[in-house]
Parts: C-alpha cells; sequence; structure tokens
C-alpha cells in the first residue's frame, strides 16, 4: 500500500474541525500506531482484492439467447465447417468423427462436438513456478493480466512509437511480476530486434521466464521452435518430470484464421505442445465486421463454433487436455474497418463471451483493456476502466490484455502497465462487489456515532478495522485536495508511474536460478541481459 493511503484520514480536516483536542489525544496508540497499522501488509487472504475473486453478476445475455447462440454454432460446424487442416489435423480430427468433405472443408457432427465437451478439462489451474501465484480456473473466478503482440513501444514523454526489443519484453515481465494486481504474464510485444523466428520464439519464451515466477502465456510463430523451447523449459523446472507436474507457461494458439479456416502453421504447434503437456489457449481473434460478421451476437457465434472446434481438436489429441476456450472476438470501425480495441461493442463482445464460457462450463478468457488511444490519456482510461470492469463483472476467467496496449495493440507502454496496476485494482474492487452480513448491516456502529458520540465515523473502530479489508487504495493515483496539490509542487500521474517504474526495476533482477541462467545462455541466443 502507498503512502497516499493514510491520506483520507491523516490529512483531510474533517475530523480534527469537529473533534476536540482533547478527545483526539485520548486516542489509544495516537497517529503513529494507526500510520503503522494501515501501513503494515497485509495477508493474501484478507487483503480487499486479489486474483480468483468470483465475479458473474453482469449479464448481458439471457438464457435463451445463449442457447440461441449454442445453437447456432452447433449448426456453423454442421454446414460449414473449417478449412485448411494440415494433414495432420485431418487425421486427428477425421479418426475422432469429424468428416472430410469433397470441398476440403471438415465438418462437425453435433454429437462429436457434444462427446467432446463431455471429456474437455475443467477446473484447470494454470501453474506458475511460485505457487502462490497459480491462477485457478473454475467457475467465474477472475484473473487479470497481459498479452498481445505489440511491434512498438510507446514512450509517454517522447511522444514516440519505436520497435520493440527482447529487452523491453523482459524488462516488463519484471514490471509484471512487482504488481499485485495483474496476475500473469502472456507475451506483450515481438521482439523486433531478433531476426531468426526460432531465436525470436526462444527469446520471447525466456525473456518472460527471467522476468517474472507468474504463470507465464508465450506464442510459437515457427514449429521448429518448440523442442528447443521444451529444452529451456525443462531446464527451468528442473527436468521434464518436474515439467509434467506444474507446466508453468501455456501457449498462446491461433489456431484459426477467421472466419472458419484452420491456421496450418498454429495448428502443427498445438499438436506438439499438447503432447508435451503444455495447457492451451485455443484463440479464434475475428474482428466483428472484417473476418467475422458485424452483428455482435452473430461474431459469437463464429467464435463459439471456431473454438469448439478447437476443443474437438485438442481432446482428440488427448482427451482432457488443459486448454482455455479463448473466443477473442474483436470489433471494426465500420466507418473506417480499423481495429476498436476500447469499444463500447467490445466490452459487451468480452462480457457475452464470458457467459458463453460458463454455459459450457468451461475455463475461458478472451480480450479486455485494450485502447485504441496511443498514448495513456483520458481516452486510455476510460477505454481500459470500461472493458476491463464489465469483463470482471462478467467473470472471465482470463482477461488478457487488460493493461499496457494501446493504438489497438501496435503499441506497449511500461508506464501504462504501472498506471494499469491502479486501475485493476479499482475493477477487481467491483468485481468482488458488496457483501451485506449480520454484522455489517448492524446499526450499532450508527448508534455509537449518532446518540451522544462525535457524529462522524472517522475514528469509530469499525472504520478503522475496515479501512484495509474493505477498501482499496492506489498506488500512483492522486487523491490530494487541491491545496496539498499545490504544496506538493503540482505533481502529475504520468511522473508517479515513471517513479514507480524505475524504482521496480532498479531492483527486480532476473528469477532464474544464476546457474540455469548461464547453462541457457551458454546453449541458446539470448538477446537480453
Amino acid at each position: 500500500m502507498s503512502d497516499l493511503a493514510t491520506g483520507p484520514l491523516e490529512a483531510g480536516t474533517v475530523g480534527e474541525v469537529c473533534e476536540p483536542a482533547r478527545a483526539r489525544s485520548g486516542r489509544s496508540g495516537g497517529r503513529q500506531a494507526r500510520v503503522a497499522l494501515r501501513a503494515a501488509p497485509l495477508a493474501d487472504d484478507v487483503k480487499p482484492v486479489r486474483g480468483g475473486m468470483p465475479g458473474g453478476t453482469y449479464k448481458p445475455l439471457t438464457e435463451a439467447g445463449m442457447a440461441k447462440i449454442h445453437a447456432s454454432a452447433l449448426e456453423a460446424l454442421e454446414v460449414i465447417g473449417l478449412s485448411n487442416a494440415p494433414a495432420s489435423g485431418v487425421e486427428i480430427l477425421t479418426g475422432a468423427g469429424a468428416i472430410l468433405g469433397d470441398d476440403g472443408r471438415i465438418r462437425f457432427p453435433r454429437a462429436l462436438v457434444e462427446d467432446m465437451l463431455a471429456v474437455a478439462a475443467r477446473n484447470i489451474t494454470l501453474h506458475a513456478r511460485d505457487p502462490k501465484h497459480d491462477l485457478h480456473l473454475s467457475g467465474t473466478n477472475v484473473h487479470f493480466g497481459t498479452a498481445g503482440a505489440a511491434v512498438h513501444i510507446v514512450d509517454p514523454i517522447t511522444l514516440e512509437y519505436r520497435d520493440s526489443t527482447a529487452q523491453d519484453l523482459y524488462d516488463a515481465a519484471r514490471l509484471v511480476d512487482n504488481l499485485d494486481n495483474i496476475h500473469f504474464y502472456q507475451r506483450t510485444m515481438v521482439c523486433r530486434d531478433v531476426i531468426d523466428n526460432v531465436d525470436m520464439d526462444l527469446n520471447t519464451l525466456y525473456a518472460c521466464l527471467a522476468g517474472t515466477k507468474k504463470h507465464v502465456g508465450t506464442s510459437f510463430f515457427d514449429p521448429d521452435a518448440v523442442a528447443p523451447a521444451f529444452e529451456i523449459l525443462h531446464m527451468v523446472a528442473g527436468g521434464e518430470e518436474k515439467w509434467l507436474e506444474r507446466p508453468f507457461v501455456s501457449n498462446s494458439n491461433c489456431f484459426v484464421v477467421p472466419p472458419m479456416k484452420f491456421a496450418e502453421e498454429s495448428c502443427k504447434v498445438m499438436e506438439d505442445c499438447i503432447r508435451r503437456g503444455m495447457p492451451m489457449l485455443l484463440l479464434s481473434a475475428g474482428q466483428a465486421g472484417a473476418t467475422a460478421p458485424a452483428p455482435i451476437a452473430l461474431a459469437i457465434v463464429q467464435a463459439m463454433a471456431e473454438c469448439l472446434a478447437g476443443v474437438v481438436y485438442t481432446n482428440a489429441i488427448r482427451k482432457g487436455a488443459p486448454a482455455i476456450f479463448g473466443t477473442w472476438p474483436f470489433v471494426s470501425d465500420l466507418r473506417t474497418g480499423a481495429m476498436s480495441g476500447g469499444s463500447a461493442e467490445q466490452a459487451l463482445l468480452t462480457a457475452g463471451c464470458a457467459q458463453m464460457h460458463r454455459f459450457y462450463d468451461l475455463p475461458g478468457g478472451a480480450a479486455s483493456g485494450i485502447s485504441d488511444s496511443k498514448l495513456p490519456d483520458m481516452q486510455a482510461g476510460w477505454e481500459q476502466g470500461i472493458t476491463n470492469t464489465l469483463a470482471g463483472l462478467a467473470g472471465l476467467n482470463m482477461c488478457y490484455e487488460a493493461v499496457g496496449m494501446h493504438a489497438s495493440l501496435l503499441g506497449f507502454c511500461m508506464e501504462s502497465l504501472i498506471l494499469g496496476d491502479d486501475l485493476l485494482g479499482q475493477a477487481m474492487r467491483c468485481v468482488r462487489g458488496i457483501e451485506v452480513t449480520e454484522d455489517n448491516t448492524s446499526i450499532d456502529a450508527m448508534k455509537q456515532v449518532c446518540l451522544g458520540g462525535p457524529g462522524h465515523y472517522l475514528g469509530s473502530d469499525q472504520t478503522l478495522k475496515l479501512m484495509q479489508t474493505e477498501y482499496i487504495y492506489p498506488n500512483v493515483a492522486n487523491r490530494m485536495s487541491p491545496k496539498e496539490w499545490n504544496e506538493a509542487g503540482k505533481p502529475l500521474l504520468l511522473d508517479k508511474a515513471i517513479q514507480r517504474k524505475n524504482e521496480i526495476l532498479s531492483r527486480a533482477g532476473n528469477v532464474i536460478d544464476p546457474q540455469i541462467d548461464e547453462a541457457i545462455r551458454a546453449k541458446f541466443n539470448i538477446h537480453f541481459k
């Protein structure tokens, strides 16, 4: 908790105006004791917000609407099917009962889809190298994290965009490792300083692992990178057996190219990773009005159909293989065709997908928090705030791209990552909702204050007891009065974010054992320090 957390009661004047000095001086412990109490770190189980809190109170789809979407998705799989499966995929899918048509499209009988849904993995855990960061994907448990493939780094001071590097990816991972409200780290940007595709995939994986012990998500552009990547994973884990016990990396896999077409290279990667024990994010990323239908409901239908094909594919390889139902439809600005990741329609699409994940009782993930703004400004704030909050309230298990992403996924900003940690804390507080109990609706505290008491609740035992467990306080957001702000030199929000970023990076080092790190660097061409 930041020093600002003590501000409302200590720096404010309400209590000092209304309360006699003798009453203030008689309080047990005095001001310093109260400040120390509030500054003390809380145990994880009593923090006001934490990863995995249940959402699900926001439901933009009716029960009848979800049933209709499901029926349309099954019809699309039976009638339209998917094209372009690799030869290995054709063999896997037809062996499970899918039908290869004369037009080369693979169609999925309704009974096959229902059978694979019955054996699909549920209530899975995405492991972290530090078990306290494990992600339990069940019910409406909500986790916020990063993702994306930004090709630029945003400098909010110079207002310039430059190519992203492996060092940037590593630095972002180190920040995430030290930000409480970001629960996992999926690859945020492309290492554009690494030319060879296999080297790029390996640097992407290792930069993430070296920066954080939270769960990592990565992608492979080149199927040839999978085998050496698992060499790295086994070295970090302490052997293949240890890796299989707690696989701490998932593969973000765009196995389809919407509309309704398999991505051959990604399918080969998926097959290999599943057999090696890696959890899969089955990612369908159509763009409504472009590569997905314009109606929001029909865009969800296509996403469901494509990911249901992924469920069949995954479980035909290995029944019960851990997989995330990654319905990830985006939105187009229909005036221009450009992507609009920060729109209200995007928020609705994501929330609707979260409901469908619950309809299937499958662990699910989708995009939230993308900003179309080029900088961490007011537009970015409202776009990230709306989309993340609705995703959380809808009970989305994995909220990807929640922070740091600008220019409709083309740019990544380190300072925005810092600011986003505060934003996600507020979003998670909304997810937590209002607990109504016998104790917190009793009027005893009201009687003590109103009937002969001080006339306010600032110093009451109930207020002091709940101020850390019921309320969350920002680390960088400014809650000073105008007078205090002026006296402090009129600090800007961005300045505070830069300060916190630099402080974290100055102390956050490589989280890989030095001997293992040395061995990996001796064997692979690692581009970051």
